[in-house]
């Protein structure tokens, strides 16, 4: 997302400017999450951005798995992107098309797909970016041949400092989640070298790791990270502080998306496990 707004700003403003990771959600029907300060069922949650009032709001959207789809939709089949080829090049389709049994009134089901995801940058008078920005932004190695392209949906503007975090705080122990790949290793010029951070180092040979890579300039550079999904034993003793961090991200690279965390109190993992 980073590389896409490059072809919209200013060099001074695009240096401030860091991008999450985007995060595919499906124009469906859902019901809010437990922790959510929102209830309820919601036609097509995932096609808009509800009001953030705490730090769980801003999730809502951020799972892959997508916890808040109603059951009775096809949950297996939401959670794998489709594919279709034009010109012999493989693209993700902007849409799924399932089919339903014959004693139904419709022979289809169509679900449109949207990305979600966020900014933040140093300067904060740089926030908002005009909607002029963020229209027709293409993404993907083939953009020159036209695909990829999207246009803007929602925004939202959110000041941390104004979340409720009482749910952390509230907690004794926490988890955290990593919802992006933390970069350990980067044969990127003048990256350093960082390690995970000691408030939730496990063991290094219990960590999943990937490999990763990042284009600039044409140029592959490749990434050793410690992969997304995995949970860990918090070892700090400020979770605000380090949530907030986790959505501005840390480690090498998170200008680019990586290193995005979650906290999590530690009763909430085992009550999701048993379920």
């Amino acid at each position: 997302m980073l590389h896409a707004l490059g072809q919209h700003l200013d060099p001074e403003t695009h240096s401030v400017v860091s991008a999450s990771h985007g995060v595919f959600v499906p124009g469906q029907f859902g019901t809010f999450p437990e922790e959510h300060t929102q209830s309820g069922i919601r036609p097509y949650l995932g096609s808009g951005l509800p009001d953030v009032e705490s730090y769980d709001d801003l999730f809502l959207q951020r799972e892959a798995i997508h916890p808040w789809l109603l059951d009775t939709r096809a949950r297996d089949a939401l959670n794998t992107h489709d594919l279709r080829v034009h010109g012999g090049h493989p693209a993700l389709a902007h849409e799924t098309i399932m089919g339903r049994r014959e004693d139904q009134r419709k022979q289809q089901q169509t679900t449109k797909w949207y990305v979600h995801a966020y900014l933040h940058a140093d300067d904060p008078t740089v926030l908002p970016l005009g909607e002029d920005v963020l229209e027709g932004l293409q993404f993907g190695g083939k953009r020159n041949y036209g695909y990829g392209e999207v246009q803007l949906k929602d925004t939202q503007m959110v000041d941390l400092d104004e979340l409720d975090y009482s749910r952390l705080e509230g907690a004794e122990t926490h988890l955290i989640e990593l919802v992006t790949p933390f970069v350990v290793e980067s044969e990127y010029p003048n990256a350093d070298d960082r390690p995970v951070p000691w408030w939730w180092a496990e063991n290094r040979d219990d960590l999943r790791l990937r490999e990763e890579k990042i284009l600039e300039q044409r140029e592959v550079f490749r990434l050793e990270a410690a992969d997304h999904g995995q949970v860990v034993k918090y070892l700090d003793d400020r979770p605000v502080e380090t949530a907030k961090n986790g959505l501005t991200r840390v480690g090498t690279h998170s200008r680019y998306g990586f290193g995005e965390l979650r906290l999590k109190p530690l009763g909430e993992y085992y009550q999701e496990a048993d379920k």
